[in-house]
């Protein structure tokens, strides 16, 4: 029936456990980690080597996903540590088995 159900996704990124962090919005989380991963993007993510997904949720609308990117902007640096270790204690990248 509804075969194209779009998704969106909010992650963070990072290049080390307590690293860097970097919080985005994809509509196709693994080519977007693709592309973090060989840094085809140029930016902040590609300045400090930001390839490893360590958080990510999933929403249906796009206003939703980057609604919750521009709060989570807005948090404080141990918040946001918290919410990785809540869902990703050892800081895995999520994405590493995709490509």
């Amino acid at each position: 029936m509804f075969k194209n159900i779009h998704q969106y996704h909010l992650y963070i990124l990072t290049n080390k456990k307590n690293g860097t962090l970097y919080v985005g919005v994809t509509n196709d989380l693994e080519r977007r980690m693709f592309e973090h991963k060989k840094k085809l993007i140029k930016g902040f993510s590609k300045k400090y080597g930001l390839d490893k997904l360590v958080y990510f949720e999933t929403y249906q609308y796009i206003n939703d996903a980057i609604k919750r990117e521009k709060n989570i902007k807005k948090w404080k640096r141990q918040w946001k540590i918290n919410l990785i270790e809540d869902n990703n204690p050892n800081w895995e990248d999520l994405s590493i088995d995709w490509n």
